[in-house]
Formats: C-alpha cells, structure tokens, sequence
C-alpha cells in the first residue's frame, strides 16, 4: 500500500451495524475520504438472530456480503486492528499494516468470552448447548429447541456488560409457544437464569412476567452461570440461595462479553475503569482525551444499555458532530441514552421496550405509550420491518 494509500481523514474501525451506518452518514454529509477497517466477508443483521433460534426466521436472510453493504465511495480495508495508537493518528493491522487518519470512529463491537465460564465452549461442542449469539450456533439452537420434546431446557444471560442482554430470553418465549402449541410444555421444565433484581426494567416487568407465569417458567433472579459440565449434562447456577446444581436436555446461553483484547490493552478506556470500553462524552460521542478519537457502539463507555436499538441515534450523532468539527466548529449534537429491546414473548406478539440511560420508558411515539405491552402489530414491525428498514435505510445512513 503506498503512503497516499496509508492516510485517511476519517478512519472507521468496525463495518458492523454502527461503522457502516455511520460512514454512510457521512459520505452523505460531503465527506469524501473514508475507510473501513473490517476483516469479515459477510454482513450480519445479528437482530433476527433470536428469531432463527426461536424458529420464526430463516438464518439466510441474516447474512449478506461485506462488500453488498459497503457504502458508495467508502474503502474498504479487509483486515483486523491489533493495536491503536491515539498519539500517532495511526492504528496497526493484522497484515503489518500501518494506517494514519485525521478522524477516528472506534465502532469494533463486542466480544464474546466463552472461556470466562469453565466448560461452556466445550459445551458448545456437544449436541445438547447452543447459543443465538452466533450465526452458525442460532441455528443449531432452532433444531435443539423445536425437537425437544420433554426434559430441562436452561436459558442463561451473563452478568456484566452484554449486547442487548435481554435477548437472551427471546427464543425461550418463542419455544415455550411452540411446545404450547405441539402440546408437549407441560413436560418441559423451563429454567431462566438473569443476573438482574427482576425479568428485566421496572416498565417492562409486568408484560414479561406475565408471560413468565403463563408458560410456567422458573425465572432465577440475582443468579448467573458458574461452570458447565457438558459430560454430564449439568450445569452450576450462583444465585442468592448459594450454588444450585440443574441437568439439562438442552442449554442455550447468552455467553459473557467485553470490549475487545486490543481495544482493552490500548489508551482509549478511561484510567483505571473497568469492562476496557472507549472513554467517551456519552453525549456527544468524542473521546475526552484525544478529540479526533470518537465511539459508538458497544464498544463505546456509554451510559445507555448496549444494544442495536441505540446505533441508529447514535451514528446521527456522531455523524453531525464528526461533520462539524471537519469544518472547524464545534459540536452540538447530543445522544439522549436512548435504547430499545423488541421482546418477542410469543411466536407472533412483541413487548416493545424503549427506555433512556436511567432505565425510563423512552417512546418513539410519545402518546403511544402503550407500545410497551404485548402487541401483534410490534411482532409485524420487529420481524418483518425492521430487517427492510436495516438493509435499505438504516445501513444506508438514511435514517
């Protein structure tokens, strides 16, 4: 790559959601000179993720190519970032490669850290665990939930920082409806482990335990997964009451997850603070110590929950202040903390929950308060619109 080739006045790492979003954004702004870092071949829309667990969705229609959602105008590097170095305007790839900006969008994701629980990535291994935070695994997840037919099912959500945390009861509302509907859920015991006081958000909790209660579920509050010993079939639940120990037939787990390794050993993360997410003002976006650094994200240190829900304010936000600072001012924009997490409790019905950083109902559609309850027409959108909007819209930095 020739020095020309090297430097660029606003550098992207991450081409998932937010980095796409967001360099759209602004090549749509007039900036011209862009690159994304991103070393993946396929584009995933990690959302239906659940649906295809649950049974409801294709795993097919989840996946494009990289290269499809790349916006016009936009390079695309095909690598992965070891190291970043603020000081020197330059990241290091995994090629060698040495690139230096002018602006830095740090939008890598999140990890996922399957050796923090002894057991679970062999587990993963084995017919009986799966999980719908991979691709590959979602659908082994579809099989194993549609072809129970009695025993122990245990759904698990990690404590700490998570990307949309609550998902990981999702395919279990949806395979509770189906085992209803084939006759056989009075056989299937049902387990939810939650690291959480409650199912979830105070404004929410009503609508999820209603249908916690309806399929008979036993809901583990203040309770995360310890080890898993996948030759045996037995997990080990840390809960308030000590340690419980539960067979399973099948296990579906929401692994525990992080800000990348290189993100984690670089400058970017606050002193001393913990989870090595970037240090950012988490309303206008920008690193606080270096200004030409700005995230987005969940591997950006702000107060919202981590979630997809939250990119599309966010890449707006970045985006007008990224556009403004270019032209020498400052920047006005502000992130609300804004977030969302389309429950599907049943195989056609949605609790659609919106809420700010204090874990407030946040609508929309202000007067339409009543979103947050069981709805079929929010099961329409969350399945069927919203893929469209992604693909066509969102990605395309037009909404």
């Amino acid at each position: 790559m020739s020095e020309q080739q090297a430097h660029h006045q606003v550098l992207v790492i991450g081409g998932g959601n937010g980095g796409i979003s967001v360099a759209a954004r602004l090549r749509r702004s007039g900036v011209d000179d862009i690159a994304i870092v991103e070393p993946r071949e396929q584009h995933l829309y990690k959302p239906l993720f659940s649906h295809v667990a649950g049974g409801t969705a294709r795993a097919g229609i989840t996946v494009r190519s990289q290269r499809e959602v790349m916006p016009k105008g936009v390079e695309w590097i095909q690598d992965a970032v070891t190291a970043v170095q603020p000081d020197a305007n330059a990241v290091l790839l995994e090629s060698g490669e040495r690139i230096t900006f002018d602006q830095l969008i740090v939008c890598p994701g999140i990890q996922l850290d399957w050796g923090r629980v002894p057991g679970l990535a062999e587990a993963m291994q084995t017919p009986a665990a799966a999980s719908h935070y991979e691709f590959e695994l979602a659908q082994k997840a579809s099989l194993l939930l549609r072809d129970l037919k009695e025993g122990t099912v245990i759904f698990t959500q990690p404590d700490g920082p998570a990307s949309c945390a609550g998902a990981a009861q999702k395919p279990m509302y949806q395979a509770c409806d189906y085992w209803r509907a084939t006759g056989v859920l009075d056989r299937i015991r049902v387990v939810m482990v939650v690291p959480t006081e409650t199912a979830f958000l105070a404004p929410f909790d009503r609508e999820l335990e209603r249908k916690i209660e309806e399929y008979g579920i036993e809901l583990r509050t203040r309770s995360v997964l310890l080890r898993v010993d996948s030759a045996t079939q037995e997990v080990v639940i840390g809960g308030p009451d000590g340690p419980e120990h539960l067979h399973y037939d099948v296990l579906n787990v929401e692994p525990p997850q992080s800000a990348p390794d290189w993100l984690k050993a670089s400058v970017l993360p606050a002193p001393g603070a913990s989870g090595g997410f970037v240090e950012v003002d988490p309303r206008t976006l920008r690193h606080p110590r270096f200004p030409h650094v700005w995230a987005l994200g969940d591997a950006a240190a702000t107060t919202n929950s981590k979630c997809g829900g939250a990119l599309r304010k966010q890449t707006w936000v970045l985006a007008r202040n990224l556009s403004r600072v270019l032209r020498g001012k400052e920047p006005k924009a502000r992130y609300d903390g804004y977030a969302v997490c389309p429950f599907t409790v049943s195989r056609s019905t949605v609790v659609w929950a919106e809420f700010d950083d204090a874990g407030k109902q946040k609508p929309t559609i202000p007067f339409f308060r009543r979103m947050y309850r069981e709805s079929r027409l929010s099961w329409v959108f969350d399945r069927h619109v919203l893929p469209w909007v992604y693909w066509n819209l969102i990605l395309t930095g037009r909404v």
